[in-house]
């Protein structure tokens, strides 16, 4: 067993002896030998999102500590890929480190910084592009990202190339128009072709939030907080009369939910 005395005292080398040292086939801990990139890469997924949300709390300290687990998200991979012959966390570093530089030529080259983030943003995927080389426009777009957040990258990336409605207003049309296909094939078509309906309105609706400069992902996320904030309001105020959901109905817990709304709009 390693002894504690033996790892660095500080910063980045301490942590990658500690993974290290997880990892030994001897001396480390059995679950953390057993995995692999397929097992751990549900956690990285889980400990970004962790960190999203943090940033939507504005609670920094909270923040740091989930930095830090995504950072030992990076060194774990990195160890098993080291482990593996594939690169090392030095490997890491290095590419990421070399490919920012190339990125911003206007800051580590000689191009003008005199641009708006706008056009900045257009060279950047400009340069991604010749990075990626000769491939399908949609090429390149995650799988594994929230579908949310894939649906605003493939319609970005679709809209680089002039696919795309030129105005809000023909958005909306094809919105009320999906909405419509909705309610008639609730009741004639299959569950999977009405799943399928559903899709595709909610691929309109990333495509409306694009339009209007708005990260669907992030607002779905609002959202989700305001019903669990006021939804935890219904609950409370049952309580007080010796009540849970279980024992209210529909109507009491929607005017307590309006009560909650009006609360909510009032601070």
């Amino acid at each position: 067993m390693p002894a504690l005395s033996a790892l660095p005292p500080t910063g980045i080398d301490r942590l990658l002896a500690i993974m290290a040292a997880l990892r030994d086939p001897e001396t480390g801990c059995p679950w953390d030998i057993a995995q692999s990139f397929a097992t751990i890469a549900p956690y990285t997924l889980e400990e970004a999102f962790e960190v999203a949300d943090a940033i939507d709390r504005a609670d920094w300290p909270e923040l740091k500590g989930e930095l830090g687990d995504l950072l030992f998200q990076t060194v774990y991979h990195a160890q098993m890929a080291s482990e593996a012959g594939h690169f090392r966390f030095a490997d890491v570093v290095e590419t990421i480190s070399d490919k920012m530089i190339a990125r911003h030529p206007h800051v580590f080259g000689d191009q003008s910084r005199d641009k708006t983030a706008e056009q900045q943003t257009k060279d950047w995927e400009a340069q991604k592009a010749a990075e990626r080389g000769p491939a399908r426009t949609l090429d390149g777009v995650a799988q594994s990202l929230p579908a949310l957040t894939r649906a605003l990258k493939l319609q970005n990336r679709a809209a680089r190339v002039g696919f795309d409605w030129p105005s809000t207003g023909e958005v909306l049309d094809k919105l009320t128009e999906e909405a419509r296909e909705v309610v008639e094939a609730r009741d004639s078509l299959s569950h999977t072709e009405l799943a399928e309906e559903i899709g595709d309105l909610l691929f309109v609706m990333a495509n409306l939030a694009r339009h209007l400069k708005v990260d669907p992902e992030a607002a779905l996320r609002t959202a989700n907080a305001k019903f669990t904030r006021r939804f935890a309001r219904i609950e409370d105020w049952l309580a007080e009369a010796g009540k849970t959901p279980a024992d209210s109905d529909l109507a009491e817990m929607d005017a307590l939910w309006n009560r909650a709304k009006a609360e909510d709009k009032a601070r």
